[in-house]
């Protein structure tokens, strides 16, 4: 059993500052988008609001952060082992007590994953070493580039040869996977393959892609595009097979987001051909409605339903290409005449109840919208840890909640 262990953080503020390329870079009021744990008749929550930009508060003390875990273990009691996911919003080398927390947690007999770290912090590479005397066992590091240079500017790293060499440590001791997000003609190339070189020298165990976005339609939705002024992000299908290439060219597990996961077909495993007698494990179809979501997700789950040979099911994209990141500004721009009756879409989009029945329901036909689940598959961030059956299972299970949906809200009326 993992348990989060949450130190909070503000991005920007407790991360040593901005990385050039950063998601939260330029980001000022959020407003409020609403969503599905929004109040029925009021848009807004923390969830759709603080939740989404990660200003929810600065880092908490560790004594908070060990009484939130113990309480969340007192909840939990499960049989197995026991491990500690800290993470939060600034980055977790900059957190000041990250030494006295993963000690705490130790005491307990409880061991630590440190979550999506870029090193920033870290102004003595000799701390890896102290964290893994005090049961740190798995790092996430986002890397960028083995070059102290990029590094230093792209990073803002104020000590990048130290972070570079805690990350060796890392490499060398307990399991490490790197990350790198792609900007097109700084990291990519022969400069990735050279940071590559590094990590399977050192020892890592994975390495995640990262496809760089710098529009509203590639995921900025806090008003903050671009965030790099005359980068254009990759093709996504050229990012894919960017994340094929470097996976067959090291021996270490590669996988990439927004696509592709080479070694267990992700996303959408289910979709492919080899998969198809997975299938039969779907349940029977009985609704008829129409799946809004994503552009990439599209062609995946139409191919899913084609092969079911349903006929009562049809599937709209919007622009935007992730589709938990959704906004009623998306919906706005459907085609009315190609909804059906029912209307199923993505359970975490950011788009209130009210907001979505009024624009769904334009053209005057009374729609019904109801929410699918999360998600109908496993991103290459939670993949690269998984086996191919493990993938199948979760995407199996996931879409049987999307059928569901669809049987629920979709119920053919008399």
């Amino acid at each position: 059993m993992q348990l989060v262990a949450d130190v909070r953080g503000i991005p920007g503020k407790d991360c040593n500052g901005f990385c050039k390329y950063c998601y939260f870079r330029k980001v000022k009021d959020v407003k409020s988008f609403g969503c599905a744990y929004c109040l029925p008749n009021k848009v807004g929550c923390d969830r759709c609001s603080k939740g989404v930009s990660e200003t929810q508060g600065e880092f908490k003390s560790p004594f908070q952060v060990i009484s939130e875990v113990q309480n969340a273990l007192m909840m939990n009691m499960q049989p197995g082992k026991i491990t500690a996911n800290i993470s939060g919003g600034g980055d977790i080398s900059c957190y000041p007590h990250l030494e006295t927390l993963t000690s705490n947690l130790n005491q307990l007999s409880i061991p630590s994953v440190l979550s999506y770290t870029c090193g920033k912090g870290i102004n003595d590479g000799e701390i890896a070493s102290r964290l893994i005397n005090n049961g740190v066992e798995e790092v996430s590091f986002t890397i960028f580039s083995s070059s102290p240079e990029l590094r230093r500017e792209w990073v803002k790293d104020q000590h990048p040869e130290e972070a570079l060499k805690a990350c060796k440590i890392f490499c060398e001791n307990i399991k490490l996977t790197g990350a790198a997000v792609i900007i097109p003609g700084v990291n990519d190339g022969d400069v990735l393959r050279e940071t590559c070189n590094a990590l399977e020298e050192w020892g890592a165990q994975g390495m995640l892609l990262m496809r760089f976005a710098n529009t509203f339609n590639e995921g900025l939705i806090l008003g903050n595009e671009p965030i790099l002024k005359g980068i254009e992000s990759q093709p996504v299908e050229d990012f894919a097979e960017l994340v094929r290439q470097i996976n067959s060219e090291y021996n270490f597990r590669v996988s990439g987001t927004p696509l592709c996961d080479p070694e267990t077909g992700g996303p959408f495993a289910i979709a492919k051909d080899e998969n198809e007698v997975f299938l039969q494990f779907i349940k029977p179809v009985t609704g008829e409605a129409t799946i809004i979501t994503s552009k990439i997700a599209a062609p995946f789950i139409s191919k899913i339903f084609d092969k079911l040979e349903v006929d009562t099911v049809n599937v709209v994209a919007v622009e935007k290409e992730i589709a938990c990141l959704i906004t009623k500004e998306d919906l706005e721009q459907i085609d009315l005449s190609e909804l059906k009756d029912s209307v199923i879409i993505p359970g975490r989009s950011f788009v209130h109840q009210l907001d979505a029945e009024r624009i769904l329901s334009a053209d005057g036909v009374e729609r019904l919208v109801g929410r699918g689940p999360d998600t109908l598959t496993v991103d290459g961030e939670l993949s690269i840890d998984m086996t191919d059956e493990n993938v199948i299972e979760t995407e199996l299970e996931q879409f049987n909640d999307l059928v569901d949906a669809i049987n629920f809200f979709g119920m053919r009326r008399i």
